[in-house]
């Protein structure tokens, strides 16, 4: 049960009330100074932060000796050298645990960093409301770019303190060990620890293993972790590695034992969230990268997938979004893959539904041919949420225009009536606001078989991208822009959704300009399908961008 947050009388931060930190590092020389620092800089010595205890998995780089170099001049951080490397984050953590003497730990990779304040603001919440697990706000860091995406923002919009994850099933969502305090004696008492060796998405098992304890836990709205996205890494971090299917199998088998936990325990309700949990989030993640697999890749997904998702009760697929249940009902009703474009398309954030809009006695289904795959709740939803699908084909010249299709769905939109469209741009490192380009919708009376639409056409004003921001113009290298569409409707209802790019207007322009000389502009479609675009200006970009295709 969520409490009411009112301070339990109780201690303060006092020399027994510390936090031991744990950092695990593998080859990463590069990035773990700037971790074990970010940890060091938590509290002064006799202050919050007890000690950092770095584990360094048998590197062969530069890792060890840079650990080394810092121990020596910082007292509160200890080395363990392993000798045989584990091939996994869950046997480096367990040692680290054991090695911790503070009366708190926390985790931290070696590739992320702590902000300012993390661990007083998770100790001063344990403290405060006698909370043996204290869980924190975490960003997604994408670099270079810097761009900050929360993770789970729901879940840490206010404080809150819950006695146990029965009564806020919604925690297991958050499956990362990182952002949290653990009591340790909380953790050494109960036998709370990571799986060992090469096992991938230990996250989920360690923190399956901590909710099913039952413990007091809170949370809290400040961010207490920025877990560094480096897309462009030679090698890839576990959760941005999914190129090979034993990615997906390593999840699922994760994903199986963490429910088993729940089950084992009693807590039938957090196996019921952790299966919802997997569709809504798990699912859709890999479907919409399905259309970039070989398709090796894809029969092998399909096969596992299905072979899980029939483990699944029917309460598990209700209880997931609409976009989620559809998308694993067309893949159990089907033994091969098929339909990956309005697959990707609906796995999206948000979700298109494409066309052709099937009917099967009366109601809304997938497809003429898999009519037992109901597409329910279409009748019902609300406008906003909806995933409509508005077609977006960029014509880049002298004048630039986006052509704009708008689908109708099941007769939902005609009996709104769209009768305008907003076009917004915003800038993906820091969701500022570009230009709103506006255009009224013109209907389209169906041809025979097909569903009513409603066409618009808007200029671009793209020099404006880079006027508005003169600090940011030096920069050579193209910014993304993600776009978005309102359209409002003539019985008052609006709702908004992603364009989705279509046409052969994807692909690399060179603009003249006469306020930056040259323009360069890139529309393309991201992974999901939903049409951006990137832009620089000036001779230097248009060299820097050359001079890198040709030394490719």
């Amino acid at each position: 049960m969520k409490e009411a947050l009112e301070p339990r009388p109780g201690p303060t931060i006092t020399p027994t009330a510390q936090v031991s930190i744990v950092v695990i590092a593998f080859n990463d020389a590069v990035h773990v100074s700037e971790a074990v620092r970010s940890a060091l800089a938590q509290g002064t010595p006799g202050g919050v932060v007890t000690e950092v205890v770095a584990v360094n998995d048998a590197s062969t780089d530069g890792t060890g000796a840079a650990l080394d170099a810092l121990a020596r001049t910082e007292p509160r951080l200890r080395v363990i050298h392993r000798a045989e490397n584990s091939g996994g984050c869950g046997t480096p953590r367990n040692e680290g645990l054991r090695a911790a003497t503070g009366r708190f730990v926390m985790f931290l990779d070696s590739d992320d960093v702590l902000p300012p304040g993390a661990a007083e603001a998770l100790l001063s919440a344990a403290l405060r409301h006698d909370a043996p697990v204290v869980a924190g706000a975490c960003v997604r860091r994408e670099l270079p770019a810097r761009r900050d995406v929360p993770w789970q923002p729901g879940l840490y919009r206010e404080a809150a303190v819950h006695g146990s994850a029965d009564a806020s099933p919604q925690l297991v969502r958050d499956t990362l060990c990182v952002n949290k305090l653990y009591e340790r004696s909380f953790l050494m008492e109960r036998g709370i620890a990571f799986p060992e060796g090469r096992f991938t998405y230990e996250d989920f098992v360690f923190t399956a293993r901590v909710l099913a304890a039952a413990p007091r836990l809170a949370t809290i709205p400040e961010n207490v972790y920025i877990w560094h996205v480096r897309r462009a890494a030679a090698k890839q971090s576990i959760s941005l590695d999914r190129k090979d299917v034993t990615n997906w199998q390593a999840r699922i088998d994760a994903h199986r034992i963490s429910v088993r936990i729940f089950q084992d325990a009693g807590h039938k309700v957090l196996a019921h969230a952790a299966n919802t949990k997997f569709l809504d989030h798990d699912l859709r993640l890999y479907v919409r990268e399905l259309h970039t697999r070989s398709a090796d890749y894809r029969a092998e997904w399909w096969r596992l997938t299905r072979d899980y998702l029939a483990g699944f009760d029917e309460a598990d697929l209700r209880a997931a979004r609409a976009p989620a249940r559809w998308l694993a009902r067309v893949v159990l009703a089907s033994p091969e893959p098929r339909d990956l474009e309005r697959l990707t398309q609906l796995a999206a954030r948000p979700g298109r539904l494409l066309p052709p809009y099937a009917e099967a006695s009366g109601g809304a289904v997938w497809s003429e041919d898999l009519p037992q795959v109901e597409l329910d709740a279409l009748d019902t939803k609300p406008m906003r949420r909806l995933p409509v699908t508005i077609d977006a084909r960029p014509v880049i010249g002298s004048r630039s225009t986006l052509r704009l299709r708008v689908h109708d769905m099941y007769g939902r939109l005609a009996a709104a009536e769209p009768l305008s469209i907003d076009v917004e741009l915003r800038r993906r490192v820091d969701e500022r606001r570009g230009p709103v380009h506006t255009a009224a919708l013109t209907a389209h009376p169906s041809d025979a078989g097909a569903a009513l639409s409603w066409t618009a056409e808007v200029v671009l004003d793209l020099p404006a991208l880079l006027d508005r921001d003169v600090s940011r113009r030096r920069s050579a290298d193209p910014e993304p822009w993600d776009l978005m569409a309102q359209v409002s409707c003539a019985d008052g209802a609006s709702f908004r959704a992603s364009l989705r790019a279509t046409g052969p207007g994807l692909g690399r322009r060179v603009l003249p300009s006469r306020r930056h000389l040259l323009l360069l502009v890139q529309p393309y479609a991201t992974t999901g399908g939903a049409l951006s675009l990137r832009i620089a200006s000036g001779l230097r970009s248009v060299w820097r961008i050359a001079a890198r295709r040709l030394r490719l």
